[in-house]
């Protein structure tokens, strides 16, 4: 016999069979005048997949306080919650075990009716206590999650080896088309660790293995789209509360004409902005024509061209652009530019860091 494994957030999941009555039923079984929601209506509103909810509810007991056998779950206020803590300490990496317990914690008391037995207690032989969950969440002894190193690879169909906690719930609330979360997780990071920080240990990984999943399932193209318009939304905010920058002539950050994809230059833009460094940024629309319009009338100390792909990173677009005129440092950014034969006034430049740290110092001294 086939067994169906359980979902867990941010994934589709068979439709609920639990009969989705008017807020404010409470099947007779409430002994107060809450208003109370079904199970598919706390699915939409957490974002989950209302089997998960029911999983919640028999592995961890964070279900309706007053549900009895043989009645559909209602959830009363202090019941949901109990659930959106939850979710909380799932996006910040905590394991659904970990997550729990800080919800109990932190909310108001359930009665005693979680799971009693060791057996209950466990996680499961994957390590993850809900199916093959995101693992590395504890919590200190204030009752706040403190995230760990730990090495499992992420949640079901999202690869992340190696990733840290703060990777792992980005991933969790992508897949869950959690915007808010998504953005909130990535300012928090950059206040936290930098523009730079952020991207190679959180938001790098995840854009990867949010790709890769893509790629081999064929599906998943409006978590990409949330998470790349979600990730250019807090970089620009960083460029947007950035102090007043000291160089005198700007740095122009552009794509190559053609090339659609820009979010890492816009982190490179931020993590300038960071420094200080003022620039003029441009979007993937611009042209040719407006490209060197924008150089002639910026003066600037330095201009960078980013490229993805090699058939759009053609050197003869640097000859279109009055550099030399400028007297402005040429430098080129991004993997369509590897094997690239490169005029002698032009540097390239293989990382976020490398790119940060160089045009920094060619424009400040």
């Amino acid at each position: 016999m086939t067994t169906r494994p359980e979902p867990v957030p941010g994934q589709d999941a068979p439709n609920s069979t639990d009969d989705p009555e008017p807020v404010g039923s409470s099947d007779g079984a409430a002994s107060d005048d809450q208003p109370r929601l079904s199970v598919a209506a706390v699915a939409r509103r957490l974002g989950v997949a209302p089997a998960t909810l029911r999983t919640w509810d028999r592995r961890y007991g964070l279900g309706p306080s007053d549900h009895t056998s043989g009645r559909h779950r209602r959830y009363a206020p202090d019941d949901i919650a109990r659930l959106e803590q939850m979710q909380r300490a799932l996006l910040r990496g905590a394991s659904p075990m970990e997550a729990a317990r800080y919800a109990r914690t932190v909310a108001a008391p359930l009665p005693q009716r979680y799971p009693e037995s060791a057996e209950q207690q466990q996680p499961d032989s994957d390590g993850s206590g809900d199916g093959p969950m995101m693992l590395s969440g504890v919590l200190d002894g204030a009752g706040d999650i403190k995230l760990v190193g730990g090495s499992n690879t992420g949640g079901r169909g999202l690869k992340l080896v190696g990733a840290g906690p703060h990777a792992r719930g980005l991933g969790r609330a992508a897949l869950a088309l959690d915007s808010w979360s998504v953005q909130r997780l990535l300012i928090e990071s950059v206040e936290s660790d930098g523009v730079v920080g952020t991207w190679r240990g959180m938001l790098q990984p995840v854009l990867r293995a949010v790709s890769e999943r893509r790629q081999r399932s064929g599906s998943g193209v409006e978590v990409l789209q949330l998470l790349v318009d979600c990730a250019s939304t807090a970089l620009r905010s960083v460029i947007a509360n950035a102090q007043a920058p000291i160089n005198p002539r700007p740095v122009v950050l552009a794509p190559v004409p053609g090339e659609a994809q820009e979010l890492e230059l816009v982190a490179l833009a931020a993590a300038l902005a960071a420094n200080r460094v003022g620039h003029r940024l441009f979007g993937a629309a611009l042209p040719r024509e407006g490209l060197a319009a924008a150089v002639r009338r910026s003066a600037p100390a330095a201009v960078v061209l980013w490229a993805d792909q090699s058939h759009y990173a053609s050197p003869r677009v640097l000859d279109d652009i009055p550099i030399t005129r400028q007297r402005a440092r040429a430098f080129v950014v991004g993997a369509g530019w590897a094997h690239q034969a490169l005029p002698a006034h032009v540097e390239l430049l293989d990382s976020l860091e490398a790119a940060v740290a160089r045009v920094s110092e060619a424009v400040l001294g």
